[in-house]
């Protein structure tokens, strides 16, 4: 079982900056276990179904964005402190919303299926004001 944490949601204004982390845990979790999985961003709007946002393969080297945040958003991962990452430059105010953190381990990854994804993490709220 992994527990997925994100953090760093805010208010920020249209234009700015934003940068969420996704903290991976377990009983016996460790960077080999972290190594292993496909990770993901989702997010879901006021009134919207939730939606792909962005997702990195087990070694980082593979990376797939929406075309809505494609050129803006940045998604990493460092396997040895368990984590991901999701930089948001150029928010706009249609990025508000519950971004999620998920994690995949079937072995051929299927990047923007959130069906694929076995673990969620909690969320975290952001907000863009216009």
């Amino acid at each position: 079982q992994v527990q997925l944490v994100e953090s760093g949601g805010g208010l920020v204004q249209a234009g700015g900056s934003l940068r969420l982390s996704c903290a991976a845990s377990g009983r016996t979790f460790s960077s080999l276990t972290m190594s292993s999985l496909t990770m993901g961003w989702f997010r879901q709007g006021p009134g919207k179904e939730r939606e792909f946002v962005a997702a990195i393969s087990r070694s980082g080297d593979i990376t797939d964005y929406d075309d809505s945040v494609k050129g803006r958003f940045t998604i990493s991962r460092d396997n040895a402190k368990n984590a991901v990452y999701l930089q948001m430059n150029s928010l706009k105010p249609e990025d508000t919303a519950v971004y999620y953190c998920a994690a995949q381990t079937i072995l051929v990854p299927s990047y923007r299926n959130e069906y694929k994804f076995d673990q969620w993490g909690q969320g975290t709220q952001v907000t863009v004001s216009s």
